[in-house]
């Protein structure tokens, strides 16, 4: 059994809203032939709370507006640090940085066949990696001039 044609929409197009927001390291399984709950697992990291905020809002206003989804279930709101969209059809995990790095669902699901996206979420990958370099680098220039 293969990820559905709607699941597939629904993916891209949330991955495209994902890459809008500047997500970082935007990929997507389909996990149809390992659970029976849904189609299609959207993994995504923003490296703070406000922008896993917006990223989750936006993916949600495009999903509703342009091909009429909401979610059954949003939790992980308060925090920020993880929240999750559920539609069903597909689960859309938006994570803290920190968090993606710890969880790693990606070796979860690495068996899992990956799902095609749009060309801006293909180029978020390695995105995080860059930004936490950058913040390094920044740090520790901090400290020198300390």
């Amino acid at each position: 059994m293969t990820a559905t044609d709607r699941s597939i929409e629904l993916i891209k197009a949330a991955a495209q809203a994902a890459a809008d927001k500047l997500a970082h390291d935007i990929i997507a399984y389909d996990v149809s032939d390992v659970l029976s709950i849904t189609d299609a697992f959207l993994l995504a990291s923003a490296p703070n709370d406000r922008q896993v905020k917006s990223i989750v809002d936006e993916i949600e206003e495009h999903l509703n507006k342009e091909l009429g989804a909401k979610p059954v279930r949003r939790e992980g709101d308060r925090d920020a640090r993880w929240v999750l969209l559920d539609y069903v059809d597909i689960v859309v995990h938006v994570q803290h940085s920190e968090e993606r790095v710890f969880y790693a669902l990606e070796r979860l699901w690495k068996d899992c066949p990956e799902i095609e996206l749009p060309a801006d979420a293909v180029a978020t990958r390695g995105k995080a990696e860059e930004h936490a370099k950058t913040h390094a680098a920044e740090a520790d220039l901090d400290g020198e001039l300390s």
